[in-house]
């Protein structure tokens, strides 16, 4: 097998530059495929960092799956007790934050109910090596991350279930952020070998491209982290607005009063600057200049009244979308049948290819 080659992230990121201006010129030959693990709701590092590429990507009338990865929350975490909770708080967060899926090109649903999906990690598996999967740096972070003692199969084969989430729909665009690269290439290199393994005359699968992110790094409130709930850094899309306002007073911030954008010296205050800028739209520089020496206590309350304002329309349909169980049921189901109907087309293709037929 021919060795994975990760590439320079600067070359990653010149394609992804160059596929940012064709989708919006021509979205009808993209198709998406991006989503996340029910862990829990989403907050507003989720918005920012992602949630709102989704929304401008669905739009722009790109073809796009979302897929909650429930069967993934099981390699490393025993909180399958709330996995369907937490998939229907996910659908209405997705919602509440603009995607719309009654518009026949977007489709919310979670991996364990396709299971046609799920029967292409078979073959895929097949495709790749225990040393890659040992290599793969995302999957070497995860571990770590996870503090588990016995790492189970799962967690290693993480990155070829991934794969079949991408290409059962044959997704050939997907919003990554720096951190999901080698995952993502594993599944190119998947597609590669399945092609020139099965299907030489005439490819089954894409290789799918990334579209790194273009929003910045979002620390949680503690200012040192990524934005976590596990962490307890996080304001929740859920939260209301007098949380909100009582997690924003806890923020960390430094001893010096004139307000300032310093991202690498003053990160606490840079980043709540940073958040303020994503919920106004004005430049994080602007910001601290009109603060000036109001020291902490004015950032922390123009950050608390700027973002409430910001969620409020997200907040209030969310919480109209908590009274209509059965409308969230139903969008579930409709991802479903159309994800399932897209990979018994694709499992078929694949059957066929590889001389399974009867």
């Amino acid at each position: 097998m021919d060795k994975i080659d990760y590439g320079t992230f600067e070359a990653t990121m010149e394609r992804s530059r160059k596929l940012e201006d064709d989708l919006v010129e021509n979205p009808v030959k993209y198709r998406v495929l991006t989503g996340d693990r029910p862990t829990g709701r989403l907050h507003i590092g989720h918005l920012f960092g992602s949630v709102q590429n989704r929304v401008r990507l669905h739009k722009l009338g790109v073809y796009t799956f979302i897929v909650i990865a429930d069967y993934q929350v099981l390699t490393d975490r025993n909180t399958f007790d709330s996995i369907s909770e937490n998939v229907k708080q996910l659908t209405i967060d997705y919602i509440s934050a603009g995607i719309d899926p009654t518009d026949g090109k977007t489709f919310i649903f979670p991996h364990s109910h396709v299971p046609e999906l799920n029967q292409l990690i078979l073959p895929f598996l097949t495709l790749v090596t225990k040393a890659e999967l040992d290599r793969n740096p995302t999957v070497k972070e995860e571990i770590q991350a996870s503090g588990l003692k016995r790492i189970n199969a799962g967690m290693y084969t993480y990155p070829v279930h991934q794969a079949a989430d991408i290409l059962f729909c044959k997704g050939n665009v997907v919003p990554v952020g720096k951190d999901q690269l080698p995952h993502l290439e594993l599944t190119r290199v998947i597609a590669r070998r399945f092609n020139e393994r099965f299907a030489s005359k005439k490819s089954v699968f894409p290789e799918p491209q990334p579209l790194l992110s273009r929003s910045p790094l979002i620390l949680g409130l503690d200012g040192s982290q990524k934005m976590s709930k596990s962490r307890n850094n996080a304001v929740m899309l859920s939260a209301t607005e007098d949380e909100t306002a009582a997690f924003i007073k806890k923020a960390k911030t430094d001893i010096a009063r004139v307000i300032t954008y310093d991202p690498e010296k003053r990160p606490e205050v840079s980043n709540l600057l940073l958040l303020i800028s994503l919920s106004t739209g004005k430049a994080p520089e602007t910001i601290a200049e009109e603060i000036g020496d109001g020291g902490a206590g004015k950032l922390k309350n123009v950050l608390t009244e700027s973002l409430n304002e910001y969620l409020r329309p997200l907040r209030k349909r969310r919480s109209e979308l908590e009274l209509n169980a059965d409308y969230i049921k139903q969008v579930l189901n409709n991802g479903v049948l159309e994800a399932r109907k897209i990979a018994a087309e694709t499992l078929e293709e694949v059957r066929q290819v590889m001389n399974m037929k009867i």
